[in-house]
């Protein structure tokens, strides 16, 4: 399979697994919660923080979702390295309050380094058209 394929169907995945999570966070927080890492989760009002971290989700894979849609490969390799930021946070954030070192590291930590993957692949599959030569536009005259 060719470098292009190969980062188009991780890409595609990505938009979709990143779409499923956070539409799962907004139709039912409260069953999709627990799959996060954290030990406890807000209550009464404080459930419309799970809402917030979908619609967050839904947005970071729609915008994923048009780069690829709209073939812009660079600036999709590029904000893949950007939006991994988020998943590495989530890692960070389950860490550094006890929750389940497994979600952690085997749900946002791999989410977060497919993500930085994919951004590399698609970095170095658009580096040739991005260093090739412009031609000079033609002077009238």
């Amino acid at each position: 399979m060719s470098l292009k394929k190969t980062n188009t169907v991780l890409a595609a995945a990505l938009v979709l697994f990143i779409l499923w999570f956070g539409t799962e966070f907004v139709l039912s927080p409260e069953t999709t919660a627990p799959g996060f890492g954290l030990p406890s989760w807000p209550s009464g009002d404080g459930g419309g923080f799970l809402v917030v971290k979908g619609i967050r989700d839904v947005v970071l894979a729609l915008v994923l979702g048009v780069l690829l849609v709209t073939g812009h490969r660079r600036a999709l390799g590029r904000v893949l390295l950007v939006e991994a930021l988020a998943a590495y946070g989530d890692m960070a954030t389950v860490l550094a309050h006890h929750g389940s070192a497994a979600a952690a590291l085997g749900i946002h930590g791999l989410t977060a380094t497919v993500m930085t993957a994919n951004g590399l692949l698609m970095m170095r599959e658009t580096r040739q058209a991005a260093a090739a030569p412009v031609a000079p536009a033609p002077q009238p005259g």
